[in-house]
């Protein structure tokens, strides 16, 4: 394609095309070499930012410099200064592990530039992400009216959610009096497992100025799933007691152990008492893809909405988490807004396209050009085929746990890529296990061997690894495994054989 000639009243913004160019491939070239090295690099740099601090501190720059020289940072100051997250032996947290595709849409939507709050400031944009959504929607077997949008990650999910409960919930005219209502009820409550309260969940009742003692927590079965004749009787005790339930959360991929909560269930009881149900998807809302976990999401169709984090499982480049609603006119009765500096004549037919009636957010970035792209070129199958790999490589690290001595299992057989486990060799007493599996994560990282990290399960720390990433290997499991077994017994004062 033919390039423009650089136009004189540019002012010094606009490189020439030529050098654009030397420079777009010199950042192609890094990249390149870094895909290519990633099984090479320790996921984990063994440096704080209080290390950090000297190599970037500087005064503020008062004339440019060569883009060269700024481009050299990226090899001697700033890769070898991160955690990779696209390591196959990046086990913390829940992080995908990015994909070339994902950095090449990235590079073409911030290109372009648009802010998909509206249609009129990004068409293409906001098709794509309408597009993207239906897909995605009908991949999870949800029905046709659903809709949703693309939001910064989790946490923002599940705040979108809580807002839409609350909504659809009130009695009161909550839009014009929010929580400052006279007639509104008081102690508004969540009801989610006890197990594992994600703390988005915290800042999202932070954000929405109910109190953090909004949540209410419901125990859980031994397999981490969710009492619900322990959720109906604390909600008919809730009520007695003057407190106004509005919403249920269920687990759709809970964050330490992977549970699913029984969704058919939840949604019987959140219909018979006239309450929301949201399934936090963060994890897991995406293994609704797989024909072979069909009857561990039957049920989701129920929900009113579902939230997950396309750039953990999918991984997707961050960041990226979305929101669906079953009725997708709850989303603008929530959030629909007007101004006569967003559009003087409105049309219902291009409603669906303005996202600022339809999220929290009104400039946004173009989140929904990654997933497009990626589903378009790995296609529905080939998702499909890598969350198998990362399910099976969750199963293979609790066979090991399950066959050795030193370890522990604390949790069922995954479900999904998410698996807690604990370090229990022979003669340490009980009291001493707790520091001794802390002391392991933070030795296998410091020695640059993985990321891993801790948590604790029924209030015991514990080992915990979030395998996202399809790039890991049953190797990479073994590997890892087997050097946390040798520091354990070292650290345990009983050698490494």
């Amino acid at each position: 394609m033919p390039v423009a000639p650089t136009v004189a009243s540019t002012l010094g913004v606009d490189m020439p095309a030529e050098e654009f160019r030397r420079h777009g491939i010199a950042v192609i070239d890094r990249l390149v070499a870094h895909y290519a090295s990633l099984h090479d690099q320790p996921a984990y740099p063994a440096v704080s930012p209080i290390d950090l601090v000297p190599l970037f501190d500087g005064p503020v720059p008062e004339h440019g410099e060569p883009l060269d020289a700024i481009l050299a940072d990226w090899e001697w100051k700033i890769l070898p200064n991160s955690s990779i997250q696209g390591s196959p032996r990046f086990f913390g947290w829940v992080n995908g592990g990015g994909t070339q595709v994902g950095t090449l849409a990235e590079a073409l939507a911030t290109g372009l530039n648009p802010n998909p709050g509206g249609w009129r400031a990004a068409q293409a944009a906001t098709v794509i992400e309408n597009q993207t959504i239906r897909w995605l929607a009908e991949l999870m077997g949800l029905d046709a009216t659903a809709g949703g949008l693309f939001v910064s990650g989790g946490t923002m999910a599940n705040t979108a959610a809580l807002q839409m409960a609350l909504r659809a919930t009130a009695t009161w005219d909550i839009v014009a009096d929010g929580l400052q209502a006279s007639d509104r009820p008081s102690r508004l409550t969540v009801y989610m497992a006890d197990h594992e309260a994600h703390v988005s969940f915290k800042k999202a009742l932070d954000l929405l100025g109910l109190g953090r003692n909004a949540l209410r927590l419901v125990p859980s079965h031994d397999d981490f799933t969710i009492d619900t004749a322990a959720l109906e009787a604390m909600l008919v005790a809730d009520r007695a007691a003057g407190m106004t339930p509005f919403c249920v959360v269920g687990h759709a991929g809970s964050i330490n152990v992977g549970a699913i909560d029984d969704f058919a269930a939840l949604a019987d009881i959140t219909e018979r008492h006239g309450l929301w149900l949201h399934l936090d998807g963060a994890c897991g809302a995406l293994g609704a893809i797989l024909p072979e976990l069909g009857g561990r999401y039957a049920g989701i169709e129920r929900a009113d909405s579902v939230s997950f984090d396309g750039h953990k499982w999918m991984g997707i480049p961050y960041e990226c988490g979305c929101v669906l609603a079953r009725d997708a006119s709850r989303l603008k009765r929530t959030f629909g807004v007007t101004a006569s500096y967003l559009h003087e004549q409105p049309d219902d037919a291009l409603e669906a396209f303005d996202f600022y009636d339809r999220g929290p957010q009104m400039s946004r970035g173009w989140r929904a050009m990654k997933v497009w792209m990626s589903l378009r070129y790995y296609g529905a199958e080939g998702y499909r085929r890598f969350f198998r790999r990362t399910i099976d490589n969750a199963r293979y690290l609790h066979e090991l746990v399950a066959g050795h001595p030193d370890w522990e299992v604390v949790q069922p057989e995954p479900s999904l890529y998410i698996y807690s486990f604990r370090f229990r060799p022979a003669g340490v007493a009980e009291a001493d296990l707790d520091d001794l599996n802390a002391r392991l994560a933070d030795e296998v990282k410091a020695r640059r061997v993985a990321l891993v990290m801790t948590t604790r399960i029924r209030g015991r720390v514990t080992q915990r690894f979030s395998i996202a990433n399809h790039r890991t290997t049953r190797d990479d499991i073994r590997e890892v495994f087997e050097a946390m077994t040798r520091i354990g017994r070292e650290l345990a004062g009983q050698g490494a054989d």
